[in-house]
């Protein structure tokens, strides 16, 4: 399976999305919402935002999925 570098981020307070690029070697812990400015966070038990709200994991926890 290939990594995916890009994920969907779409805030829980207003809704908008906006693709970002994944770091692959560390978690994102903040990520602030260019329309409504909401500091998001990880939920309780997630690694980071995109873990969180994004359409594909971040790159570690990709890699932890396929066994690499």
């Amino acid at each position: 399976m290939d990594i995916k570098h890009t994920s969907i981020l779409t805030c829980p307070e207003c809704g908008f999305s906006k693709a970002e690029e994944m770091p692959t070697d560390a978690c994102r812990f903040f990520y602030q919402c260019e329309n409504c400015g909401a500091v998001l966070r990880p939920l309780e038990g997630d690694c980071c935002v995109f873990c969180s709200y994004g359409t594909v994991p971040c790159p570690p926890i990709q890699q932890s999925l396929c066994g690499s």
